[in-house]
């Protein structure tokens, strides 16, 4: 038995064999084998050295004489390493005598091999070969991970999913039935996937480092998604406490599920709004039967994410009308494209961002992409006759960059209107501030938007300049820094002095311990995984918000993280200690 601590990204417990799920993106993490499948891995490593040889014929035999000559150059140097006999059989020797994975024996001989061109050949020519290396590394890993790629979207029996690191969408193409826990060597509790592991109620815990060069397919894994312990191969005992402690978690959850009818009204009787975050048509029926009020975040990117082609405006349109239907005279806030960064764009980008986080997403994305921007609004506007819609820009970073959105969206609907279309011409339109530099400027951006939407996960990272998706450095991000919460104070004051709505819809909303701290700031409207609304309005009708004005007085005269965020975790503990 072996017990790894991560960090707890996503409540609950989950008990179940593993699957790893690999990506050719990453060093292949040692994995080994017992000798009875030595003979089978060998054999894998030589259909995938075969099948890689035939495709790249396939694709040599194809180029044009008189254009694709370069490029037949390139192929037949691919070639040669692939029929190099010395070098498969350097591979199938590793899996012999090591009792490894072919995939790491295939990923380990062909980087050693890379690192020597690009470090030992003074050769510029002999040296720019490295990059053919791996490029030929991942051709025989695409082949090698094809199988478990094809075994994770056609499941058929329950299991823990294991990884270095996953994507945005991998994690939005799990099917829920079967995935019920989600452990990764890398990222953070912002990160884009463990956000998506949230919205799906799928325990899940990060940053547990090199949990992957320990676990081997068909392993028992506990998750614990309270604690952000992962449990390899745990004993008879370890299983029945686990067991019990899931089913005390589910009478937790039932007893919450209680209030759903009743309002979160603080003891001194100040309502608060609670709303949900979405990312799929579908859990706006999980919204309402967690008792939210609407949908204050529906992340609209995920249309895109999955699939090969964009979705055309019908499909957009249906899928915000089906929501807006669910909610009728409830607020729907649909949030425009937030795609870059980790989502969509860099894999397929010919030449991807050094920096993606700060280049090409969000609002700026739409912006250099008119016509993808023009057809989502087209399908917003003609949905917003079926309710209360309303559009929020993310990522704004100026005025300018506020003031070219509008323009966007006025533009669409003279054409809505030659078209004799209907849609509500006084959808509100809202920005997110998310960025030091919104923040900052808040006063002036309240000028022209109806509300404003505070991002805590981007706001925190730009705040910090901490990766939030880094392990190496996930301990720096905590929203609880005194400079993050000062910029917090400063949007809700300004947004105040305007006299626009203002809302938390990062993660920090669903979580306990901030609860008192963003009412005690002036919020009344909060965003968050469906999964907690019930928590979060057990807290809210826990308190009064004289207490809560009195806590944020005495944080905001504190000067540390670390001992802000202990002060709030004790005060939460107090009135809601099962939660902790």
């Amino acid at each position: 038995m072996e017990i790894k601590k991560g960090i707890a990204v996503s409540p609950g417990v989950a008990i179940g064999k593993s699957l790893i799920v690999d990506s050719e993106d990453y060093r292949i993490p040692r994995r080994e084998i017992e000798p009875s499948q030595r003979v089978e891995e060998i054999q894998r490593v030589r259909n995938a050295f075969h099948e890689a040889t035939e495709e790249l014929d396939a694709l040599e035999r194809g180029q044009d004489e008189a254009t694709g000559g370069r490029i037949k150059d390139i192929f037949a140097v691919h070639l040669r390493f692939l029929r190099d006999r010395s070098l498969r059989r350097r591979i199938t020797d590793m899996v012999h005598t090591q009792s490894v994975t072919a995939e790491y024996a295939v990923s380990t001989v062909l980087r050693e091999i890379a690192a020597h061109f690009e470090t030992n050949v003074k050769d510029t020519y002999i040296s720019e070969r490295a990059a053919d290396i791996y490029d030929i590394e991942r051709r025989l890993l695409r082949r090698l991970l094809g199988t478990k790629r094809e075994d994770i979207l056609h499941l058929r029996e329950e299991v823990i999913v294991v990884a270095r690191q996953l994507s945005p969408t991998q994690t939005a193409g799990f099917n829920r039935d079967y995935v019920k826990g989600i452990a990764s060597d890398a990222g953070g509790r912002t990160s884009h996937a463990a956000i998506v592991a949230r919205s799906l109620g799928i325990p899940a815990v990060v940053a547990l480092e090199d949990l992957t060069e320990i676990v081997r397919g068909g392993d028992r894994v506990i998750i614990d998604g309270n604690r952000g312990i992962v449990i390899v191969n745990p004993d008879q005992e370890t299983i029945r406490q686990y067991e019990v402690y899931s089913r005390e978690f589910l009478a937790l959850e039932h007893k919450l599920d209680s209030l759903r009818e009743k309002p979160a009204t603080t003891r001194d009787g100040v309502r608060i709004s609670l709303l949900g975050n979405i990312e799929f048509p579908d859990e706006a029926h999980l919204v309402l039967e967690k008792g939210g009020e609407g949908v204050g975040l529906y992340r609209t990117e995920f249309l895109y994410l999955n699939r090969t082609t964009e979705p055309v405006e019908q499909e957009q349109y249906e899928a915000y009308a089906e929501v807006a239907r669910v909610f009728k005279n409830k607020p729907v806030v649909i949030r425009t494209l937030d795609l870059g960064a980790d989502k969509y764009t860099q894999s397929r980008r010919l030449a991807p961002e050094p920096n993606p986080f700060l280049g090409l997403r969000s609002i700026r994305f739409c912006l250099q992409n008119l016509s993808m921007f023009k057809t989502q609004l087209r399908a917003i506007l003609r949905a917003s006759v079926l309710g209360q819609i309303k559009i929020m820009f993310p990522l704004i970073t100026s005025v300018q960059e506020l003031m070219q959105a509008r323009m966007i969206v006025h533009d669409v609907m003279e054409d809505l209107d030659e078209e004799n279309i209907h849609y509500n011409r006084n959808i509100e339109l809202g920005a997110m501030i998310e960025t030091p530099s919104a923040a900052l400027t808040a006063s002036t951006l309240a000028r022209d938007v109806d509300f404003f939407s505070i991002g805590t996960n981007d706001l925190t990272q730009y705040t910090l300049a901490v990766d939030r998706g880094n392990e190496l450095v996930s301990p720096l991000y905590s929203a609880a820094d005194p400079a993050v919460l000062r910029l917090i104070r400063m949007i809700i004051q300004d947004a105040n002095k305007a006299r626009i709505d203002v809302s938390v819809c990062g993660e920090t909303a669903s979580e306990p311990e901030y609860v008192m701290l963003l009412l005690g700031m002036g919020i009344r409207t909060l965003s968050l995984t469906p999964p907690m609304v019930p928590e979060i309005k057990q807290v809210i009708r826990s308190v009064t918000i004289e207490d809560c004005n009195h806590l944020t007085r005495t944080v905001l005269g504190m000067n540390s993280e670390r001992q802000i965020s202990g002060y709030l975790r004790a005060t939460a503990r107090k009135i809601l200690p099962e939660a902790f």
